[in-house]
């Protein structure tokens, strides 16, 4: 049984930093592309970041590039996503997501494991 679960959300003002772990287990994810998404009160899931397998190609929503990191440690089985300048519009509970597959995507169909979530909370 896979399970991704994520941690390290929280609630933070505008102009903070914030870092999510995802730490999965049942399966290694050397050879799967990982990602971040996100799901704002009132809103649908929506993509946030998304890695392949060994870390050399990361894609971005528009939305947090330049502020948001995705990386991946692979020998502890996890995946990050480090936050900065966190805004109020940030708000949201942010997934993890895993493929069976090594490149990258950006669309949830494309994704066959997900975490619980973390809620993440900017306060202006």
């Amino acid at each position: 049984q896979v399970q991704l679960v994520e941690s390290g959300g929280g609630l933070v003002q505008a102009g903070a930093s914030l870092r999510l772990s995802c730490v999965v287990s049942g399966r290694t994810i050397n050879d799967d592309a990982m990602g971040w998404f996100r799901q704002a009160p009132g809103k649908e899931r929506e993509f946030v970041a998304t890695i392949s397998y060994g870390g050399g190609n990361t894609n971005y929503a528009d939305s947090v590039k330049g502020r948001f990191t995705i990386s991946r440690d692979n020998a502890k089985n996890m995946v990050y996503l480090q936050m900065k300048s966190l805004k109020p519009e940030d708000t949201a509970v942010y997934y993890c997501a895993g493929r069976t597959t090594p490149g990258y995507a950006s669309f949830e169909e494309d994704y066959a494991f997900w975490g619980q979530g973390t809620q993440v909370t900017v306060s202006s």
